[in-house]
């Protein structure tokens, strides 16, 4: 029978995983995203055409199955399979979370009207330097709530990597079960309302710092 002690530092090694899956998705997936933005906002047709067409493929299927798809797919298509397979969970919420990160971001700088490009330009700014000096950091302030909640519901999918075997904390905790214990399992949730509660407090700083980019 595991004790008390024990069974805790399992927890934390299983929500060390939770942290690394959500850390590298948060920091590959946010630029990521606004490439995959500039895409879908192309005047190129064939381009954007191809992009929004990856973005509705990728929000309309299942996480869960994305990660089966970058699991196996790769062995029987191409027969190159991915050996590690929280690398295969990696990559799948990379390209999920930027694809709902793509859509958040263009929502942001579609609601930026016209007239404030226009004044940039004619104060001899470049696009490039009206987008990074005068509308980012507005659609940054209006992005912040639907963005905070995609972070926080990226802590909780992070539990999704337990179904290709990569032993995340609630695994973990499932696995103490079959030992009859029960509370390591009811424990996660309080790793998970932590975290987020840390998030929260987070993202109302941010939000509390950008109030100056009103209207």
């Amino acid at each position: 029978m595991t004790g008390v002690y024990d069974a805790i530092n399992i927890l934390f090694d299983g929500f060390w995983l939770n942290c690394i899956i959500f850390s590298v998705t948060l920091l590959m997936a946010l630029p990521l995203g606004l490439i995959i933005t500039f895409g879908s906002m192309s005047k190129f047709l064939p381009i954007k055409l191809l992009f929004r067409t990856f973005v509705w493929i990728i929000r309309g299927t299942p996480l869960m199955l994305q990660i089966f798809v970058v699991l196996y797919a790769p062995g029987l298509l191409l027969n190159y399979p991915i050996k590690s397979r929280l690398m295969a969970v990696l990559v799948a919420f990379i390209i999920n979370y930027a694809a709902y990160f793509s859509e958040i971001y263009r929502g942001g700088i579609e609601s930026i009207s016209k007239g404030q490009y226009e004044a940039g330009q004619v104060l001899g700014m470049t696009k490039s330097q009206v987008f990074f000096k005068v509308v980012l950091f507005q659609v940054t302030k209006r992005i912040m709530p639907a963005m905070s909640n995609e972070v926080i519901t990226l802590v909780k999918d992070t539990s999704l990597a337990r179904i290709v075997g990569v032993a995340e904390i609630i695994m973990c905790a499932e696995r103490f079960t079959k030992q009859g214990l029960i509370w390591p399992l009811f424990s996660t949730g309080i790793y998970f309302l932590v975290f987020n509660g840390v998030l929260t407090l987070l993202f109302g700083y941010i939000e509390k710092k950008l109030n100056y980019y009103r209207g």
